[in-house]
């Protein structure tokens, strides 16, 4: 194998996206779509984050907002505010979720080794949730991990309605 094809498995790339001026990032093999904000389908007794459900060519997709399930601010959407599909796998399958962002910024092709382990950030921001961060020019990028983040049981009789 030549140091090329050695370096290049090493490579993982990311969708990044802000929130309240930070940048955040997820594996693009997850991401299934981007979408421009359109009005959802409120879901009652399920958490504040979740802001209701979306019909996606006959799937029922939760939308979860990023903010909120931070605890930041909450903002009104924009012309500028996404949302991002990802498909998360667990245990017993693969669910379909959609992340609220203020927008999306680029792709990053990112070398596993330049992944820093995520530091404690205090109660701001749950670092349960992150995969690591990564530093290019003067931002921080936090890398999230959707597993995690979109843990499925939370969502338990959310899907499918």
């Amino acid at each position: 194998m030549t140091d090329d094809a050695l370096s290049n498995k090493e490579i993982d790339q990311f969708l990044t996206f802000e929130i309240a001026g930070e940048v955040y990032g997820v594996d693009i093999l997850k991401v299934q779509e981007i979408r421009g904000w359109e009005p959802v389908r409120e879901i009652p007794n399920t958490p504040a984050f979740i802001k209701g459900a979306l019909n996606l060519r006959g799937s029922i997709v939760p939308i979860v907002d990023l903010r909120e399930r931070f605890k930041m601010d909450r903002t009104d959407y924009s012309p500028m505010t996404v949302v991002i599909v990802l498909c998360v796998e667990h245990q017993s399958g693969t669910s379909v979720m959609g992340i609220v962002a203020d927008s999306v910024s680029d792709v990053l092709d990112v070398n596993a080794v330049d992944i820093k382990e995520a530091p404690n950030l205090g109660s701001h921001i749950d670092t349960r949730y992150m995969r690591g961060m990564y530093v290019i020019e003067d931002k921080m990028v936090l890398l999230l991990n959707v597993a995690k983040l979109l843990n499925p049981e939370e969502f338990d009789g959310v899907e499918g309605l």
